[in-house]
């Protein structure tokens, strides 16, 4: 119930909350009372690569429980519906979400309605004999509360059938990839401790590759300025170097101390790669040469200093947690977009309700944010941010942005 249904109903509600606000109608779609594309086809608007990839994750599907239904594989039919509400809600819905922010209907937006729309829709009548009454439920509502040509039940309509024409495994290939670095580099932030409101330099993935535009959702999605492939782990590994005392201690005796401190002030990833080509590590100790081979080294690998990584079977993946002055003026900036959309919702304002924003902090944050001023009131919906004070009051709220006292104010305009 809380993995499927709960999830796939969140999507419905969704769609179903912006569509009254931007009363999107379906039936737009009527000509000459048929069913044919009209205002909002999925053949005419722009559609992105969310949209093409859920398209053809819709109709992949379509195609996997129709067959299984027809070999009486229930399971495998159920499995692969509830990977598809998964995408559908976990990925699709929520990195799309401001796509249904903006004014107007046309582009953008519009291609983001009528996929979801037309996800839904077809959904409806997929899980129609897995979960028949939360299928009549929002078939009613999305289909017979627009449309008079329809039957008076999802029931009584046809199965979906798979059109191929939007089915693209290589993209479906490549999302893939990206979900699971991209779940990967959650667990870095959190195993790092670091919100992903605070920005990073770099995402680093071994074991898997993805295009550029797919590399822009891992960069969106982690908060990260850049995605880089790489096919080792020579980049993300160092070693510790120990003296290996049963073969040093009877050549080097009282000098394995000094040999010790000199390995451990070595460039570990050069030393294995010199063992590695056969060669022997050569340095000097009070004036002896002092001459290892590799079976007289200890190597215990350690992630570099900086890094946090996380690996899935041959999928490795690390974040470089080390943040520069601009990254921590970005990440007090996200911190008060986060506070201030908390301060919209808790004080009852629509989503599309224009406000004005009144700060009072030190000059620390001071500077952060009018750094990122227009980032911050296009995030919000502010139409101007006063820094110079804020004013108490039921619009008023203390918080502390990592760290750093601020009291937000908020007024709708």
């Amino acid at each position: 119930r809380s993995k499927f249904m709960s999830t796939l109903w969140n999507s419905y509600a969704f769609y179903t909350l912006y569509a009254e606000i931007d009363q999107f109608n379906p039936a737009d779609y009527m000509t000459n009372g048929k069913w044919e594309p009209k205002k909002h086809p999925l053949e005419s608007v722009e559609l992105t690569l969310m949209d093409r990839w859920i398209l053809s994750r819709l109709n992949t599907t379509i195609r996997t429980v129709d067959e299984s239904l027809a070999a009486y594989q229930i399971p495998e039919a159920a499995r692969a519906l509830d990977s598809l509400v998964d995408d559908l809600s976990n990925w699709y819905v929520r990195r799309g979400r401001e796509r249904f922010w903006g004014k107007g209907m046309a582009g953008d937006k519009e291609a983001a309605f009528a996929t979801l729309y037309h996800v839904l829709e077809t959904l409806c009548r997929l899980i129609a004999p897995f979960v028949p009454f939360m299928a009549e439920s929002m078939y009613q509502n999305l289909v017979l509360s627009t449309r008079d040509d329809m039957p008076e039940s999802v029931h009584l309509t046809d199965f979906p059938v798979c059109d191929e024409k939007y089915i693209r495994p290589e993209m479906e290939e490549q999302m893939d990839a990206l979900i699971k670095a991209v779940q990967l580099g959650r667990a870095c932030r959190s195993a790092a401790n670091l919100k992903v409101r605070q920005p990073l330099t770099a995402l680093y993935v071994k074991g898997a590759a993805f295009s550029e535009e797919y590399a822009a959702q891992a960069k969106d999605e982690l908060n990260v300025k850049s995605v880089e492939f790489i096919t080792s782990d020579a980049s993300l590994t160092d070693y510790r170097l120990k003296p290996q005392m049963r073969t040093l201690g009877p050549r080097y005796g009282k000098l394995l101390g000094k040999i010790g401190q000199a390995l451990s002030k070595m460039n570990g990833t050069e030393v294995v790669a010199l063992f590695s080509r056969g060669d022997k590590l050569t340095f000097d100790v009070d004036g002896s040469e002092i001459v290892l081979s590799k079976d007289d080294v200890l190597t215990e690998p350690v992630q570099k200093e900086g890094l946090v990584s996380q690996s899935q079977g041959d999928l490795t993946v690390a974040l470089d947690t080390r943040l520069t002055d601009d990254l921590i003026r970005e990440g007090f900036a996200r911190e008060v977009i986060s506070k201030l959309q908390t301060m919209r919702k808790d004080l009852g304002f629509e989503v599309t309700d224009r406000i004005s924003v009144r700060v009072a902090c030190g000059e620390k944050l001071a500077g952060a944010l009018k750094a990122y001023e227009d980032m911050i009131k296009a995030s919000v919906l502010a139409v101007e941010m006063d820094l110079d004070g804020a004013e108490t009051g039921d619009g008023s709220q203390e918080w502390s942005i990592n760290g750093e006292k601020a009291v937000l104010t908020v007024a709708k305009v």
